[in-house]
């Protein structure tokens, strides 16, 4: 006799169900039809914005087609234009971060859902995600840990991951052509505006609830949550925001965005005339005469390696965008926001792969980090060197290079508003690779998804991580009901205030902590 599960469901059954009556769900373009996969309705690929390409590159995103068949939405949807010249050249990256990528294409603007149930009168929090990779790179399902199953069973919640336009097809401000163009330099960031309109006027046939939506990102899709939470199109959209090792603080200034344009087309042999021909070209073309342009713009403006403000990224336009999201005071838009912020110890983990500098000594870290801090270098090793005695070099190496400035920053800025702002600083270490993964970037996703035994190359998997991951989702959960993580099996999480700089360290044993960085920081500053 087969085995039966607690709720008398048979766990040895079926799992996965589709057909020409199963999963269908009403939009208000038409009716889709997914499939449900071991009990969570699932849709991939919907549109929520029509082909970019053409005429309608560079424009703010159109409505699509409606359609009058049930449209099959059962595969991912088209992974946004970009660079994917030797994407899986570094083996071990390819095995950490298990990259997905499908076909590439103009025509992007595609969305996955993920739901416990259809129409039951329920209304579920909803969580939208935002992928990573900076502004240029990435995909709704580029990583397994982004996956909503999970955390759309655990939660009762329903999950939304979005495809949008990312570097010059998302960035490039050609405003100077004219007033047809206003919009070029947000475009990238009005798709997720529209997504977010999607999920106001449809999610609630797919049980979920338009007045209580949390915006999340990691990296790059932290980043977009701060611009998204200044974007006045954006207000009232959603209602809570994540923002995970991208806190960003600054656009691009309107001045630079347009002097970048102007190198693409100088690189084009065109001119604002021509706007018409950087349209219809091929976008393999186009995307090629862009990155030429922003190499060339980079050495003529002598930007730094790190930082400074030039490439294809959002814009003060002073309408899409008017004021940066948080340099120094939050965005008016942001008031009534609340905010969860992350980072992890070591976004960046230099001896992942090399286990040489595994026996680096505080010289050597000196001598590695000396482009990036100039003469500040030895300072900034001192001083975190004599607030993490316990650290060893290539470990105080690696909090360096990952420091919490920015994230920091931003906690100050929001905490000025209303709404809590909680911070947490993410120091869990895989056994992976000799132990040399640390706590790096990308590594807590998994962890507030549920998703620590399908994201086994960041975790290795098992009952240590689940854990860690159990404490890490109900807080998230808590969070998108009420604004507020506490409640769950963390340790009571206080609210951020630049005084105490309260910090949630999530590891296997969390507790808060003041700010417990702030001496070594000084030496950044």
């Amino acid at each position: 006799m087969a085995s039966l599960a607690r709720d008398g469901a048979d766990k040895d059954g079926q799992v996965l169900f589709i057909g020409d009556n199963i999963a269908i769900a009403n939009t208000t373009n038409g009716k889709v039809k997914g499939f449900i996969l071991r009990g969570i309705h699932t849709y991939l690929g919907i549109p929520y914005g029509a082909d970019t390409s053409g005429a309608n590159r560079f424009m703010p995103p159109q409505k699509p087609k409606p359609w009058t068949e049930v449209l099959p939405t059962v595969w991912w949807g088209n992974t946004a234009p970009q660079n994917m010249e030797k994407r899986y050249a570094n083996t071990y990256a390819s095995f950490a971060d298990h990259w997905n990528y499908d076909d590439v294409s103009e025509d992007c603007l595609k969305l996955n859902v993920w739901t416990p149930a259809l129409n039951d009168g329920k209304k579920r929090p909803v969580m939208v995600w935002l992928h990573g990779g900076g502004y240029t790179n990435g995909n709704a399902i580029e990583q397994d840990g982004y996956s909503g199953e999970n955390f759309s069973r655990k939660g009762d919640t329903v999950f939304v991951s979005i495809n949008h336009r990312l570097g010059p097809m998302g960035y490039a401000h050609f405003g100077a052509a004219g007033e047809k163009f206003a919009a070029s330099g947000n475009v990238g960031m009005l798709d997720c505006v529209a997504a977010l309109e999607w999920v106001r006027d449809n999610i609630v046939n797919f049980g979920g609830d338009p007045g209580n939506v949390t915006i999340m990102g990691q990296s790059g899709g932290g980043a977009k949550v701060c611009v998204l939470t200044a974007m006045p199109a954006a207000k009232g959209l959603f209602h809570k925001a994540v923002a995970l090792s991208g806190s960003s603080l600054k656009a691009v200034e309107k001045a630079n965005a347009e002097k970048l344009a102007s190198y693409v087309l100088t690189e084009a042999g065109l001119t604002y005339n021509d706007m018409d021909k950087l349209q219809q070209m091929p976008w393999k073309q186009y995307y090629e005469f862009a990155s030429r342009a922003l190499t060339k713009y980079r050495e003529d403006m002598k930007l730094p390696m790190f930082g400074g403000g030039g490439g294809f990224a959002p814009v003060v336009d002073g309408t899409y965008l008017p004021q940066h999201p948080y340099n120094g005071e939050p965005a008016a838009a942001a008031a009534n926001v609340p905010m969860l912020i992350c980072s992890t110890f070591n976004e960046q983990s230099p001896s992942r792969t090399d286990a040489t500098l595994e026996t680096i000594d505080m010289a050597g870290v000196k001598t590695k980090l000396k482009d990036r801090f100039g003469d500040k270098t030895g300072d900034i090793v001192d001083a975190y060197a004599k607030t993490f005695p316990d650290k060893r070099p290539i470990e105080i190496w690696s909090m360096i290079a990952s420091n919490r400035q920015n994230a920091i920053a931003l906690a100050d800025a929001k905490s000025k508003q209303t709404p809590g702002v909680y911070l947490a600083w993410f120091g869990w270490q895989p056994p992976l690779f000799d132990n040399r993964m640390r706590a790096f970037h990308c590594a807590d996703i998994c962890f507030w998804f549920a998703n620590t035994d399908l994201m086994l190359t960041h975790t290795g998997g098992g009952a240590r991580p689940r854990k860690l991951s159990t404490k890490m989702t109900d807080a998230l959960l808590n969070f998108m009901r009420t604004g507020n993580p506490n409640g769950g099996t963390l340790p009571r999480w206080p609210t951020y205030t630049s005084t105490n700089g309260e910090t949630m360290i999530l590891d296997d044993t969390c507790v808060v902590k003041n700010d417990p960085d702030r001496e070594a920081r000084k030496a950044l500053a």
